[in-house]
């Protein structure tokens, strides 16, 4: 009996440990580069972070720059990871596609890239900038999600090629006052995704988007009220080509700068064109002109754009509200 006690008291008393953890509970974790935080790294802070909590956890970060290249897992949700100063807090990192290795000599690949990884649902992300600084080598993700109901709140996401990754078809996210920038195909993937009140700056000739909305979602991109501007040396710019046969892009009361090709969008496989869909309603500026649109996207009516709301598009799986 005796031996059997002294077996499993270690076990007894990390588990007691663990259940009285001094982070399981909803105040707020600080990290700071300088070591006045509870934490040097954001991904320390990640660690210690209770799977499936039940309340909001915030990750504060103070300014500095947080050379990491980070996953918030599949089992957390409820967290907020909240900067400083949205233009001095930065997480950063510096890989790209054709990175190779020993163990991939044909180089990395694009999903491998992310600076950040979301994996898991219910996770805000505000007052922050995330950025991939690879050289214009191959793609290079900052950003990559997995999870649903993410948002991102007043934050910069900075890159070139494939900047942003909206990457789980059926999860929803929503980006409100946010900075994005890149040269090709920037703003990807298959998720239902509202841009509010965004500025999307283009970097190169090229294109903004690259939906890849698959056929039995409603909504893929939409962005609302949001302005485009480019880079000094841009001269076309197109707001988007098809990834997949059914991609959804919708520009509704946008400022669109005359860097916009008349055509709008491009279609990459001549075989889209009878499947894309893309909408634009009652934008402004040089480029919103109409007129020379390809004869395969569409202008909504105004009764179809008053349907158009974030209630609606976020019913997916339930009623969800991120202003809540």
């Amino acid at each position: 009996m005796k031996r059997i006690l002294t077996l499993l008291l270690p076990l007894l008393a990390a588990l007691s440990a663990n259940a009285a953890s001094k982070y399981d509970n909803p105040d707020t974790i600080v990290v700071a580069r300088d070591g006045t935080g509870e934490f040097r790294t954001i991904d320390e802070a990640i660690e210690v972070c209770r799977a499936f909590m039940d309340y909001h956890k915030v990750i504060f970060v103070k300014k500095g720059i947080y050379k990491e290249k980070l996953i918030v897992p599949q089992w957390l949700q409820n967290i907020e990871i909240c900067g400083e100063d949205r233009d001095a807090t930065i997480i950063t990192y510096d890989d790209h596609a054709n990175i190779k290795t020993a163990e991939r000599p044909n180089g990395m690949g694009t999903f491998r890239t992310y600076t950040l990884r979301i994996e898991g649902n219910d996770i805000t992300l505000k007052n922050i900038t995330v950025e991939n600084n690879a050289a214009r080598l191959g793609q290079a993700v900052a950003l990559h999600t997995e999870g649903d109901r993410l948002k991102f709140i007043n934050c910069r996401f900075l890159g070139n090629q494939d900047t942003v990754y909206t990457g789980m078809t059926g999860t929803r996210l929503y980006f409100l006052d946010c900075y994005i920038e890149g040269t090709t195909d920037f703003i990807f993937g298959p998720s239902t995704v509202w841009f509010e009140h965004c500025d999307i700056y283009c970097k190169a000739n090229s294109y903004i988007t690259a939906a890849s909305t698959p056929q039995n979602v409603a909504y893929g991109y939409i962005f609302n009220n949001c302005t485009i501007t480019v880079a000094a040396d841009v001269k076309q710019v197109y707001l988007g080509r098809p990834w997949r046969d059914y991609a959804y892009t919708l520009f509704m009361h946008c400022q669109l700068p005359g860097q916009i090709r008349p055509q709008g969008w491009h279609h990459w496989q001549k075989e889209r064109e009878q499947t894309a869909r893309y909408l634009e309603f009652e934008n402004t500026g040089d480029g919103a002109a109409t007129d020379k649109r390809v004869e395969w996207s569409r202008q909504l009516s105004k009764k179809e754009a008053q349907q158009i709301t974030k209630e609606r598009v976020f019913s997916i799986n339930d009623q969800w509200n991120p202003n809540e």
